[in-house]
């Protein structure tokens, strides 16, 4: 392998995982040697990287000696058992999971909007929920224009938020559907083929899930913006890797279409697709396998004051997840 970093990958047999890896290859990332970590059952597989096959090892709280940079994907309960051995270890975590993101001395970052707020780390970055990063990569632009005071959103996300198993569970019961046999559920409540379920996460006692609370706090967060009312419902769909977000977002400033397209079509990792004509808009099926989210459907809002409604698509493992952790590293590692 490149002279470089020593990079350990958490979680490296998961859907974000096996992104994560391939996006190291792709970004010409300069991984001096690449440690694979997952549970002891995965112990002994083989993954490939750059042409070579490299084994996979049970992790432990010894996995991260000399590892530089390490990037957690495998859950919160992994994160907060692991991460601190990493820390003593001397490597940064940039962690995939919600187990830090609201801790105050823990930068959570969308590079294109906060990269400076990685500086503030102290041993460990946040990666963002999915449905927040593709949500901000379309509103933050306006807010940089318009200054937004008050979001409404409905949320439309695929099952790879919920793991490769939720992929499988799709899949499968797309199948049984059309053979007329009965569906087996394993990680959704009821049948996600053909189905829509208003529930992403356990529901809070005041009746929001915690993915929707993760939206508001974690939009505040990242934008340095507490005074940001924010209301989502967050709704699982039979799609399998591109989540969808209809927003309203009421601004403090008076607002344009045409100013607001500009702003859309100048932010970096952000397409303007938006001509409804000729029924050019986002949808999961583009934004699937692509880096940059997809916004349009742009218009003036007739519910709200100084309002505009908008939709945005974005892969929930790449941008969502992946992609976002690997610029992360590209940061740190400059």
């Amino acid at each position: 392998m490149s002279s470089g970093f020593h990079i350990a990958i958490v979680g490296a047999t998961g859907a974000v995982g096996t992104e994560l890896i391939q996006l190291l290859e792709q970004r010409e990332f300069p991984v001096r040697d690449l440690k694979v970590l997952a549970s002891p059952r995965s112990a002994g597989k083989v993954l490939k990287f750059k042409g070579e096959e490299i084994t996979i090892e049970a992790l432990s709280e010894h996995s991260f000696r000399g590892v530089d940079t390490a990037l957690f994907s495998a859950g919160a309960n992994t994160s907060i058992q692991y991460a601190k051995h990493a820390v003593r270890a001397g490597a940064v975590v940039i962690d995939n999971s919600s187990a830090f993101r609201m801790d105050a001395d823990v930068p959570l970052v969308v590079p294109e909007i906060n990269p400076a707020d990685i500086q503030l780390h102290r041993g460990i970055i946040a990666n963002p929920n999915c449905t927040t990063i593709i949500a901000l990569m379309a509103l933050y632009p306006l807010h940089q224009a318009f200054c937004v005071e008050r979001v409404i959103a409905s949320s439309y996300q695929a099952v790879s938020g919920a793991g490769a198993k939720a992929i499988r569970e799709l899949s499968l019961q797309s199948k049984a559907f059309f053979s007329g046999e009965p569906s087996s559920l394993e990680i959704f409540p009821h049948r996600i083929a053909f189905n829509v379920l208003p529930q992403v996460d356990v529901f809070l006692a005041n009746g929001y899930t915690k993915e929707e609370v993760k939206f508001v706090n974690e939009s505040r967060k990242i934008m340095h913006h507490p005074a940001l009312r924010a209301s989502i419902t967050c709704v699982r769909v039979p799609v399998f890797r591109a989540h969808s977000v209809a927003i309203h977002a009421e601004f403090a400033q008076p607002v344009s279409v045409d100013r607001a397209r500009d702003a859309l079509a100048k932010f970096p990792g952000l397409d303007l697709v938006d001509d409804p004509s000729s029924r050019r808009y986002p949808m999961p099926i583009l934004a699937s396998g692509k880096n940059n989210c997809q916004v349009g459907r742009v218009r003036v809002d007739s519910a709200l004051d100084n309002g505009l409604a908008f939709w945005v698509c974005g892969d929930q493992l790449l941008k969502g997840a992946a992609l976002n952790a690997v610029q992360i590293a590209e940061l740190v590692a400059k």
